[in-house]
């Protein structure tokens, strides 16, 4: 049985993996990596199979990838919102002092990939966020934590450390019904440069946890980075999508 450590399991998308998960008890032990006790019980009812800890500390990663064979990261650095804004005005949004992008998507992605690779983790799935390539990318501009770069530097760090990998940079995220969609693979921003007709640049949160957990046993997802959003349901002449062989397939193994 493969074990699994899951890491950001109480953001968004890190939940809906575990959930997923664990409804395939029989084929994956999942263990899930959080920093709140009170965040996971409200989250999952239970603290059963989760471990809370830092992902800038060595000895809780240690401790939590003991016995693991893969490593799901799904940590993100979160901004928020300074106060309400003035009428007319947009908002403005910040990173708390220990939770900037450089400390949460550069310095733990790097300590989580180097304790991975000293206990062992055979496979390491990254889920990321399209955009990396453009510096001037709004997402950057929030909080001036120019989250993106920071995110393309871990994801860089961990296609140079010898552990096979996994990078999927997602598109923008939805909270809508997974698994009713056509799914679209491709690289180095390309959809963002130049968007396929009628297909936002999006994707059903459910739909990332789905393409994470195919990755698990798919031998073409190994050792690929790829960026990844879905058609709209319904979608003239599109096909949901379900072999997943054929979809990592038309992955590439560049960055």
């Amino acid at each position: 049985m493969l074990k699994i450590l899951v890491t950001g399991a109480t953001g968004r998308t890190g939940s809906l993996v575990v959930k997923k998960l664990q409804t395939q008890s029989n084929d994956f032990q999942v263990i899930g990596f959080g920093r709140s006790h009170e965040k996971v019980q409200q989250i999952f009812g239970t603290t059963k199979d989760f471990l809370i800890g830092d992902i800038l500390s060595e000895n809780d990663l240690e401790k939590a990838m003991e016995g693991c064979q893969t490593l799901i990261i799904l940590t993100s650095a979160t901004p928020q919102m300074k106060g309400i804004p003035q009428e007319g005005k947009r908002p403005e949004f910040e990173f708390p002092d220990h939770g900037t992008p450089e400390i949460v998507d550069w310095q733990g992605q790097k300590n989580q990939i180097d304790i991975a690779k000293e206990v062992g983790i055979k496979h390491i799935i990254l889920v990321g966020s399209m955009g990396g390539t453009n510096p001037n990318h709004p997402l950057n501009s929030l909080g001036n934590g120019n989250i993106l770069l920071w995110k393309r530097k871990a994801e860089e760090y961990l296609i140079g450390s010898g552990i096979d990998y996994t990078i999927i940079r997602a598109g923008g995220l939805l909270d809508k019904p997974d698994g009713r969609r056509e799914l679209l693979v491709g690289k180095d921003d390309n959809f963002l440069n130049s968007p396929p007709d009628g297909v936002p640049t999006s994707i059903p949160r459910g739909d990332v946890a789905n393409t994470v957990i195919a990755a698990l046993t798919a031998p073409n997802a190994r050792n690929k980075a790829f960026d990844l959003i879905s058609k709209p349901e319904d979608f003239p002449h599109s096909e949901i999508t379900k072999d997943w062989d054929k979809l990592f397939y038309q992955t590439t193994s560049s960055l």
